[in-house]
């Protein structure tokens, strides 16, 4: 493959004005930060949501599907529809979208209401990280752009760690209509914000109006691929483990609909002269190694932030704003690792960051598959911590470098890959988790059941003991209730360990493709092969 030399940085495109870029970071990071946070704070609000509308919990599910739905459609041709309406416009679109969905499904009074409203939050929300990261690209020299990236990667990381938290919060003292209601004012702010200080420079304009002059050509039919690949995807993995995967029709009719959608667009974007994906970008190999690596470390942030506390809901009884609070000692942890993680991406060849991290992420789920269903609260906590840790040493490397070898006039694009290689490995990782758990579960039930039988002398003490203490005989119903009870318990904490360990070694596998990227830093480093 040859060489390229990457295209020098010039600031023409950057959207701080006259302002401080840094400003800017604050101001374009508030509503995605909202965005981010919205697509888990309704996880732990569904029982209320289900309760508050007369319905039961697998409908109130669509809640959770319709948004994913819409937010895997939209992200990939959010670079198209920001060259096309323009940068800032596309922003301030998509914000006073996802504010005036917010306050529709607060005031949501039965489900269809509600999915509707979800659906255009999806839409809205799902143009605002791409976006985001193509200013920051733009408007930092690669040599500032990793301490940029890092702030983006505290609404990354720590978002989805704070969902749970917040919304159970929320519920608990509130209702369930304000984890969506809290978003209008925060949406109102920072629209007002990005008006007065978000800068559409001149070159961004200058290449709206060439497009516009020379009339756009629409992508009708990527845009249609697009849509039933990634939307009919999205909802395989979503509703695959609730309809029982492929002994479902439907899952068996939409994951066949998925996979020609998306064979047929990765042909035709290809060879279409204007694709609404330019897929093109995937010619760089570090680019398509980066995304590799995010779509990994997407599957491992949202699955084991789904996995996490769930174990603590089902196994050791905590509440839902228990389990969240455990998970938020990890949020500290990536806060404190961010800004060292943001200084050595521009000093260090990113290979030598991404690399450890990942072994660390394989250390931290080595330890959790260690864990039992006799620990504390500090003991979750500090395995997440460890885990959380070695997160912005993935996330600020892997966004910063992925821009190095492309062109300015292509970050909106491969921003939106790289937000389509997270959410489509977060989803991934969550239905894998969740599959592989019901599996584990019942193997891990029936090793269990293989060793109770009077023949087993641990088998009669417990029984002995459990039914002296509830004051019945040891062969009573009631206490081979009890007994069937914690072999459910643990038999589920085994199922979760098992996960962990699975987990584990898919990184192990992946890791060393770390090395098949050339050196680079985040700084420039030196070309990229094509």
């Amino acid at each position: 493959m040859a060489s390229v030399a990457a295209p020098a940085w010039t600031p023409e495109r950057s959207a701080a004005g006259a302002n401080n870029p840094w400003l800017i970071v604050a101001i374009i990071s508030l509503p995605t930060f909202m965005e981010v946070l919205d697509t888990s704070i309704a996880n732990v609000s569904l029982q209320h949501i289900a309760g508050g509308l007369s319905i039961d919990t697998d409908q109130a599910t669509w809640v959770l599907t319709s948004y994913l739905v819409a937010n895997a459609i939209i992200i990939p041709i959010s670079g198209w529809l920001s060259d096309v309406i323009g940068r800032k416009r596309y922003f301030q679109i998509s914000i006073m979208l996802f504010t005036l969905s917010s306050l529709m499904c607060g005031l949501a009074p039965d489900l269809t209401t509600l999915v509707i409203a979800r659906i255009l939050q999806g839409i809205g929300g799902g143009g605002l990280a791409p976006v985001e990261q193509s200013i920051l690209a733009d408007t930092f020299p690669p040599n500032r752009r990793a301490m940029a990236f890092a702030a983006f990667a505290i609404v990354v990381v720590v978002g989805p760690v704070l969902g749970p938290t917040l919304g159970g919060y929320i519920t608990d003292v509130s209702s369930w209509h304000w984890i969506f209601l809290i978003n209008v004012p925060v949406g109102i702010i920072a629209v007002v914000l990005v008006h007065l200080f978000v800068d559409e420079p001149q070159a961004v304009r200058d290449a709206r109006d060439r497009l516009l002059a020379r009339g756009i050509r629409v992508d009708y039919l990527g845009i249609l691929l697009v849509a039933l690949g990634l939307g009919f995807l999205e909802y395989t993995l979503d509703r695959g483990e609730r309809e029982d995967w492929f002994a479902s029709g439907t899952i068996i009719a939409t994951a066949a609909i998925a996979a020609i959608s998306l064979a047929s667009l990765v042909v035709w974007e290809l060879t279409h002269p204007e694709p609404v994906v330019d897929l093109k970008l995937m010619r760089s190999r570090n680019f398509s190694l980066t995304l590799l690596i995010m779509l990994l470390t997407g599957m491992i942030l949202f699955g084991t932030t789904q996995l996490i506390p769930q174990m603590l809901q089902q196994v050791l009884g905590y509440t839902a704003f228990q389990a969240g609070l455990a998970m938020t000692f990890g949020g500290f942890a990536t806060l404190a690792m961010v800004p060292v993680a943001g200084r050595l991406s521009s000093k260090i060849d990113v290979r030598f960051l991404i690399f450890p991290a990942l072994l660390v992420q394989a250390f931290a789920l080595w330890n959790m598959s260690h864990l039992n269903a006799s620990i504390t609260f500090t003991d979750a906590a500090i395995a997440r911590m460890y885990q959380a840790a070695a997160l912005p040493f993935l996330f600020v490397p892997i966004n910063a470098v992925a821009y190095v070898g492309l062109p300015q006039t292509k970050t909106a694009q491969a921003s939106s890959l790289l937000n389509v290689a997270r959410n489509l490995g977060g989803s991934i990782g969550i239905a894998a988790s969740q599959s592989l758990l019901s599996t584990y579960r019942q193997v891990e039930q029936s090793v269990i059941v293989e060793r109770l039988n009077p023949g087993n002398p641990l088998y009669n003490d417990w029984l002995a003991q459990a039914g002296q203490a509830i004051g019945q005989p040891a062969g009573s119903s009631a206490t081979l209730a009890l007994l069937y009870q914690e072999v459910q318990r643990q038999a589920t904490m085994l199922a979760f360990l098992d996960v962990f360990r699975t987990l584990m070694i898919v990184i192990l596998v992946i890791a060393p493709v770390v090395f098949v990227m050339r050196a680079a830093k985040a700084g420039g480093g030196p070309s990229v092969g094509h």
